[in-house]
């Protein structure tokens, strides 16, 4: 028979393909990326190198397997994580603002045998989550102003359309790892200006509305202060009246001779008074 074979090298050749079909038929390399669905008459049978949580790298199960040929074939999921991105949405916002809003999910199978009996591909599962996503988007946005977009209010909007998006992926035998906004912008023209001015506004009010409480917490710090140095004068003074007298008499002389209020020191300055005159019985000593 060997010789046969030998004489005839066609039939060899026959013979050699067929043995390389069956072994490609047989033994498969699955990557650590993958995850292999093996599918037996149409029937899911086991998944190989399947997406595990927290699994060290290389021990899900990659390498070399066996199947039977011609009745198994391998279905390839990816394992790493994919994106889904969504087309521009016009969105309306509570302040009656439209946004021009551009976002994106990244989603990851962790139940390759549910995608492959729901969905059958990865790219009927990012078809299914397209729309989902900008459903999610519009009517999260929808109940807010466009400024919570610029505040830390943006990160619960995030985990909302995160939920909302993942009770669906989870249909597709897919998990949502995070959602993003690439950008949200207003209309350029005469809605963005518009929109900029009513911001302005906004902020201008704000920043009178700060300053007039500022203000009114000044004057109430003023007054308290202002009370309470008097009591304290009133304490002190009370102490030695005499001395009060004196202390007073030196403010007056102060501001008559040398000091007219505008803080610039006078030069020379002459008064007429009677020598037992009042005014002058500090000069006195009192008397």
């Amino acid at each position: 028979m060997i010789q046969r074979l030998g004489r005839n090298p066609i039939a060899l050749g026959i013979i050699a393909l067929l043995l390389l079909i069956v072994l490609g038929s047989t033994f498969s390399v699955v990557p650590e990326t993958k995850q292999a669905v093996i599918v037996r008459f149409g029937e899911t049978n086991r998944v190989v190198n399947r997406y595990q949580p927290g699994a060290a790298f290389g021990d899900t199960g990659a390498g070399l397997i066996a199947r039977i040929p011609f009745m198994e074939e391998i279905v390839w999921i990816d394992k790493r994580i994919l994106s889904v991105t969504m087309e521009q949405q016009q969105v309306l916002s509570t302040d009656q603002l439209r946004l021009q809003v551009d976002a994106f999910a990244r989603y990851r199978i962790v139940n390759p045998v549910q995608m492959y009996i729901s969905a059958k591909s990865e790219e009927n599962v990012e078809n299914q989550l397209r729309p989902i996503l900008g459903s999610a988007l519009r009517n999260e946005l929808g109940k807010r102003p466009f400024a919570a977009l610029l505040s830390p209010e943006r990160g619960r909007v995030m985990d909302n359309i995160q939920t909302a998006l993942n009770r669906v992926a989870r249909q597709y035998g897919a998990e949502i790892v995070d959602v993003r906004i690439k950008r949200a912008d207003l209309p350029e023209g005469t809605p963005l200006q518009s929109a900029f001015e009513r911001m302005k506004t906004a902020r201008q009010q704000e920043a009178r509305s700060i300053k007039a409480q500022g203000a009114k917490q000044a004057q109430i710090i003023r007054a308290q202060a202002d009370a309470e140095a008097s009591n304290t004068y009133a304490q002190a003074f009370n102490k030695d009246p005499d001395f009060y007298d004196f202390y007073r008499a030196m403010q007056s002389y102060y501001t008559t001779f040398v000091d007219d209020g505008t803080g610039v020191e006078k030069g020379r300055s002459s008064i007429v008074l009677s020598p037992n005159n009042s005014y002058l019985k500090e000069f006195r000593g009192g008397q």
